[in-house]
């Protein structure tokens, strides 16, 4: 005896990125910005200029990526409940990376799920975090452990907020701009090696080109079974470095930086990636004061650590791996010899 649930169907997740200026835009419904006191003491005034809504109200978290908790996310539920939001309600996320990965996992579980948009404040956020739906909070076992796909109903990119962006904050987007050049499109990387990005024009042709590779990403593999995995390139290693410290020594595109010297140094083990390109790789990322090194305490603690990977299984570790500049193999079929002599190189002894 059986009983089926025929639940077929097709659901229309698709959603605009608009890189401009930020517009006037009203909403008809209750409305909360979520945000942190530093982004609110800059740029808050801005964006109310621009945002009006049936009611409006401003939740506020702390600011830094140990803050991105299951206590900051209770604090955002509990200001939904106190100020009854419904189905219909909707959520800004108005930060970082941090803020958007926060504020997207409240809305997909807040009566099962409501609507949010994205507007992103930091360069690492408007090029990848703010991109694609991945939302989530770290725990004690290690990084965005705890989440869920939710994909925001718009997500703007307006190119002012970075005008009072820190040049590390610049530096860690950076490193994810990189991140996508070297996985996916040759060219666009050999332009960011002669590009000035501090230029505003030509930064806002690079956030557009970023953009574009990870939305055609997304849009071939929402969930990450396969394609999308690969724009984990140097976030394997970085995640580890991330854990290690805290979450209080690194940027998180610092930590991937980090982690992308790693992977290149295993791809030139492999004979995937000649050393030449490796060290091009490393200039790009050290042209912009990324991080480039670290120094790994235990191996042995630094390898298992690998297994809480959400890409690794009960015996195996998935790696994204270079192959050369341009493309990228995804494998969990590395030789552990291998990685121990990678990781042996950044160790206390080395």
């Amino acid at each position: 005896m059986q009983v089926d649930i025929p639940l077929k169907k097709v659901v229309d997740d698709s959603y605009t990125i608009t890189i401009d200026t930020l517009p006037k835009i009203h909403f008809d419904t209750k409305v909360a910005i979520v945000t942190n006191p530093k982004i609110a003491g800059i740029h808050l005034g801005y964006l109310l200029s621009k945002i009006s809504a049936k009611e409006l109200f401003i939740i506020t978290v702390p600011d830094g990526e140990e803050y991105k908790n299951q206590k900051s996310i209770d604090t955002i539920l509990e200001s939904l409940f106190n100020h009854r939001f419904n189905r219909k309600s909707l959520l800004i996320a108005f930060g970082g990376g941090v803020i958007g990965d926060m504020t997207g996992y409240a809305s997909s579980i807040y009566q099962r799920g409501i609507d949010f948009i994205q507007i992103p404040t930091t360069l690492l956020s408007q090029v990848d975090a703010s991109v694609g739906g991945k939302t989530g909070m770290n725990n004690e076992y290690g990084k965005n452990l705890v989440g869920a796909f939710h994909q925001p109903q718009a997500v703007y990119i307006d190119p002012y907020f970075l005008t009072t962006l820190p040049l590390r904050e610049f530096g860690a987007g950076v490193a994810e701009i990189v991140k996508m050049a070297v996985t996916f499109n040759r060219e666009f990387f050999e332009f960011l090696e002669s590009a000035d990005l501090h230029d505003a024009v030509v930064l806002q042709k690079v956030i557009k080109e970023a953009v574009q590779t990870k939305a055609n990403v997304v849009s071939q593999d929402e969930k990450e079974h396969g394609l999308r995995a690969a724009l984990n390139y140097g976030h394997t290693f970085g995640h580890v470095i991330e854990n290690e410290t805290g979450y209080k020594k690194f940027l998180h595109g610092e930590a991937v930086a980090i982690g992308m010297v790693m992977a290149n140094e295993t791809a030139v083990k492999m004979n995937l990636m000649s050393k030449i390109e490796a060290d091009r790789i490393k200039a790009l990322l050290e042209k912009y004061n990324l991080p480039t090194t670290y120094t790994i305490k235990s191996v042995p603690h630094f390898y298992e650590t690998f297994f809480l990977d959400k890409k690794s299984s009960d015996s195996s570790i998935t790696f994204i791996i270079p192959v050369g500049i341009g493309d990228v193999t995804i494998t969990d079929k590395i030789e552990k010899k291998t990685v121990i002599s990678v990781l042996n190189a950044f160790g206390e002894e080395s």
